[in-house]
């Protein structure tokens, strides 16, 4: 069987802006859009983030119907389109979501330890720049 060739990022980069558009229109906030290939198969995947409340099955579905008759044009392949929120144990990784979740309750893992062998902190996002990076306010430590 053969492997198609596929450009993953150029593939995210020519979506975005249609999901990001899509998106936009039902009220909620784009955070992040992957494409993954997990046994054998591709996925699409959109995390979508409601400022006024939980991410509901409604929203996903909103935005999924938004985008069915747009993504096929774009995407060469056959592939499952996954739309869901972040969940809690999302992985911050872009400066739109360190301002999105400021004031949030985060939970920092180190790849290294510090002090006393320490690699887990909670804490709150308090402000982030590219020139200064992160800056969180630690919670007084007890068993992490």
């Amino acid at each position: 069987m053969k492997k198609n060739n596929i450009n993953k990022t150029e593939i995210i980069k020519k979506v975005t802006p249609v999901i990001e558009k899509a998106v936009d229109e039902t009220g909620l906030i784009l955070l992040e859009v992957d494409f993954v290939e997990e046994f054998g198969k591709w996925h699409l995947q959109i995390f979508i983030y409601n400022p006024e409340k939980i991410v509901t099955h409604e929203d996903c579905e909103k935005v999924t119907n938004k985008l069915d008759e747009h993504l096929d044009s774009l995407i060469p392949i056959p592939f499952y389109l996954e739309v869901s929120s972040p969940g809690t144990e999302k992985k911050l990784k872009s400066s739109k979501e360190y301002e999105i979740f400021k004031e949030h309750r985060i939970k920092v893992k180190l790849k290294q330890p510090i002090n006393e062998n320490m690699k887990i902190f909670f804490g709150t996002i308090v402000d982030y720049s590219k020139e200064a990076g992160l800056k969180i306010k630690l919670e007084p430590k007890y068993d992490y």
